[in-house]
């Protein structure tokens, strides 16, 4: 049975000769250009491999007897057409005359056959399994979610390319060439590539890309091919990005210095009670020493760190592990903690702001890109990870479908500041919303950025007067009962 769905006589029949070319005979509407190019990679691509690469000649006969095996199968019409994509895994010669063994995701052994030749490959072997789709954990095309790093070579790169005059297609095929060190983005950018030769609007190649891209940057694309300004859109979302990834720096690196610190205290303790205090006991009770309270509370801090140090540090990444899996398994137990460090002073202000900026740059994007109101919310709650945020946005999307403004559901809300609530009023008023969502994300991208600074400038004092009165106070407790010996000795 033909899979297709088409009679047999319309398939596309492949013949291989016996010197390995492959020749072509049609007998559907599908004109006999695009295999003689089939053949003329094939041929061009043997040879190359045969002078370059010096390929031992019994192997590469075992290879072109594969390939013999391959295009019968492919004629006997036996080849399955799959509804969800699945991983194939092929052994192939790639355009530079080198044997590599690769998988890839589509939906039909056909399809894939032609595309990789198309591409330049000399395809010996094609097949899938459940095995292989086990194996490689890509069934249906799932990924991985790329970082905002690779997001923006992505998009600035294709924008580039586009706005030279270069095609689509063409633009993703270069853009795969240059990605080919990188396996993962290589597979994803050749598969679009795949599906943009089998017709797919670049939207829907994207979203067939299951995991990789986010949801905005799949819906704006959709609304800039309706609206026929690809190259536009790609440019406002290279720059959200951009900013984006400038926010999370900023993170970053403010926390950094209090984090190594931080930890650098917590290690210097820890080795002056377990390896330093313990050398004075000993010293103490030979000399009959007579210990101040504060000396004796250091001594027995330290035994308790000698004999369950392992057991402090197990407790406390066992801690932290079932937090973090109760914090991602449990939607109720999430939005508690969020709630709780929303309302934690200065902290609770840059989760606050930080979200406000990614909400009002998200929807000023959305907005300016044409994509529905309602269809912008969706995407706002599928980007938030903050549980109270994106509880806002169902409400919104409640009352947009009971014709209420959207505005209502941001109305004395305590994770909403009354200037972002006002202008979110302004903006919806004056037919401005837009404009209005970008002057407030500017403006509390601003006020993040001071916060961080400003805590980043309040954190280092006070972790170096606590390492400096930690520290000092458990030398001071060990060394001040040697003056009392050495005074009493005089």
């Amino acid at each position: 049975m033909n899979p297709s769905g088409e009679k047999k006589d319309d398939s596309l029949i492949i013949e291989t000769n016996f010197d390995g070319q492959e020749k072509t005979n049609s007998k559907s509407k599908n004109p006999e250009d695009v295999l003689a190019q089939l053949q003329a990679n094939n041929t061009k691509v043997s040879k190359k491999a045969q002078k370059t690469k010096k390929i031992p000649a019994r192997q590469l006969q075992r290879l072109e007897n594969l390939r013999k095996e391959l295009l019968q199968s492919i004629n006997s019409g036996s080849d399955e057409r799959y509804d969800t994509p699945q991983t194939f895994q092929y052994r192939s010669m790639n355009p530079e005359g080198r044997l590599e063994t690769g998988t890839f995701i589509g939906v039909s052994k056909l399809d894939i056959y032609t595309f990789l030749t198309g591409e330049g490959y000399t395809i010996y072997s094609l097949q899938t399994s459940k095995l292989i789709n086990f194996v490689y954990g890509q069934a249906g095309g799932k990924y991985s979610r790329m970082s905002v790093k690779d997001l923006i070579f992505f998009i600035s790169q294709l924008e580039t390319y586009i706005k030279s005059g270069i095609t689509l297609t063409e633009a993703m095929r270069i853009l795969s060439k240059q990605l080919k060190k990188n396996k993962k983005q290589h597979a994803i950018t050749q598969s679009i590539v795949y599906y943009l030769t089998m017709g797919e609007a670049f939207s829907s190649a994207l979203e067939k890309q299951v995991g990789a891209f986010p949801p905005l940057v799949i819906n704006m694309v959709k609304a800039a091919e309706a609206a026929g300004n690809l190259d536009e859109t790609l440019e406002d979302l290279s720059h959200y990005y951009e900013e984006i990834n400038a926010t999370q720096k900023q993170m970053i690196s403010a926390m950094t210095y209090p984090a190594v610190v931080g930890i650098f205290s917590l290690i210097i303790i820890a080795f002056i009670m377990i390896s330093i205090v313990p050398q004075f006991v000993g010293i103490y009770a030979s000399a009959g020493a007579e210990l101040n309270p504060l000396t004796i509370f250091v001594i027995n801090s330290s035994n308790f760190l000698q004999k369950y140090i392992w057991y402090i540090v197990a407790g406390i990444f066992g801690t932290i592990g079932l937090l973090v899996l109760v914090y991602k398994g449990s939607k109720v137990f999430k939005k508690q903690m969020q709630t709780l460090m929303m309302h934690i002073p200065i902290l609770g202000q840059i989760i606050i702001y930080n979200e406000l900026t990614i909400f009002t740059k998200t929807f000023a994007s959305l907005l300016r890109n044409d994509v529905f109101i309602t269809d912008s919310i969706e995407i706002l709650s599928k980007i938030t990870n903050n549980e109270v945020y994106r509880e806002i946005m169902f409400d919104t999307m409640n009352n947009i479908t009971r014709g209420e403004k959207i505005s209502e559901s941001f109305k004395d809300h305590w994770a909403v500041p009354d200037i972002a609530y006002y202008m979110l009023v302004t903006g919806e008023n004056t037919g401005q919303l837009p404009a209005m969502m970008s002057k407030v994300s500017s403006y509390y991208q601003e006020q993040h950025r001071a916060i961080v600074n400003s805590l980043k400038a309040l954190i280092e004092p006070i972790l170096i007067i606590f390492l400096a009165v930690v520290v000092g106070g458990v030398l001071i407790a060990v060394v001040y009962p040697m003056f009392e010996l050495y005074g009493n000795i005089m």
